[in-house]
């Protein structure tokens, strides 16, 4: 009977890529998803690094290494990640105060600045200029998550690394069992995002970790050239998250929405001209609940045309995905509290910043002495 060093659960960019570091370290390591291509956060990511908003000495330090890292990325992989820089456009409504929009930037580690209308529609054509009252800019990394993903999962696999195809059905001492029979490993980590949770809590194990239902318009091909990343200026999604998370205890009722639906218009065109429209989120405990998904794709539409009227226009379908988060924006990530053996690396809300350092510094505390900085994302946080 073969056992492994780690077992890792989930292979979207975070069970990917700390599946990766954990092999770069000498470790042997099986990789367990139950599907080659899910319907995950991962295959509808935005794709965009945020390595620009470091507001604690923490977060500095990470969006740092995240953006040294990504710099020769593919070069060490093996496989194009897509990485570039481009033009993050952080919308300003009508109604907003652009000043106030402004403070609200500046503790960021580099500070968005300002557009007036006129520049920000020459930034990107695109742009409705009476539906703006201007923008904030500044480069942000972009990555194909997905690509991303797969890269990683084949470079570990060119090292001590084995990825299989099978759905995890419980952890049992020692390892898990799955569809495929059981494995065995002297750790495992857990990482499949939203469905994180549920499933600890089926062993019997309690973790402060929540998730959205992430609705977008995915437009598979398109001529029309967007030159830059758009988003709102101002963004719910923590404010969300902060009302979402006030009681945990619903979380553990289907059928429950603990805070009111937001829609955040932005959009993202990729390298291969894929056109990803987003999005609404929403805090519906039940990772399987029903949506009306022709309202959420009219909604979707009206908002992102009141910004990019073109785009709005575009041929698309409707995607729906689920998006893990914690209760303070950072992720939980390092042992399981009253499990031997278990770890959990899931809950990020800046994840393409933030995974790539935390899966490195993770794998490499594996093999030494604790890192205090991965001492301030521990899930028993929250205990």
């Amino acid at each position: 009977m073969q056992t492994y060093d780690w077992i890792v659960i989930g292979a979207g960019i975070t069970g990917a890529s700390l599946s990766y570091e954990l092999t770069q370290q000498g470790f042997s390591v099986l990789l367990l998803d139950a599907d080659p291509d899910p319907p995950s956060a991962t295959r509808f990511s935005y794709g965009g690094i945020a390595y620009w908003s470091g507001t604690t000495d923490l977060t500095r330090q990470l969006c740092a290494e995240s953006k040294a890292i990504y710099q020769t990325l593919s070069a060490e992989l093996g496989a194009d990640t897509e990485f570039r820089e481009i033009d993050l456009l952080l919308s300003i409504s009508p109604e907003s105060n652009p000043e106030a929009l402004i403070q609200n930037y500046s503790h960021f580690a580099d500070p968005p600045k300002f557009l007036t209308v006129e520049a920000a529609c020459e930034r990107e054509p695109l742009l409705d200029p009476n539906g703006i009252a201007g923008a904030l800019t500044v480069k942000h990394g972009h990555i194909d998550a997905g690509k991303t993903a797969r890269a990683y999962i084949e470079a570990m696999q060119r090292s001590t690394g084995v990825y299989k195809i099978a759905t995890v059905k419980t952890l049992i001492s020692g390892g898990v069992s799955t569809s495929d029979g059981d494995f065995f490993a002297a750790n495992t980590v857990v990482c499949i995002g939203a469905l994180t949770r549920q499933f600890l809590k089926d062993a019997g194990l309690l973790i402060a970790q929540y998730f959205t239902h992430a609705e977008i318009i995915e437009i598979p091909r398109s001529e029309l050239r967007l030159n830059t990343l758009v988003m709102p200026a101002e963004a719910e999604r923590f404010k969300l998250e902060a009302e979402a998370t006030r009681d945990d205890r619903v979380w553990d009722q289907p059928g429950q929405e603990p805070a009111p639906a937001i829609l955040d218009a932005g959009a993202v065109q990729f390298l291969d001209s894929r056109i990803l429209i987003g999005q609404v989120s929403r805090t519906l405990t039940d990772p399987n609940a029903a949506i009306d998904a022709v309202q959420s794709e009219a909604d979707l539409r009206t908002k992102i045309s009141q910004v990019m009227p073109k785009v709005g226009e575009l041929k698309g379908t409707w995607q729906h995905c689920l998006i893990a988060f914690s209760r303070d924006r950072l992720p939980l990530v390092g042992a399981v509290p009253g499990a031997e053996g278990l770890y959990v690396f899931s809950g990020f809300s800046n994840p393409l910043a933030l995974v790539p350092p935390l899966a490195r510094r993770f794998a490499i505390q594996a093999t030494c002495d604790r890192d205090p900085l991965l001492q301030q994302v521990l899930p028993e946080r929250f205990i």
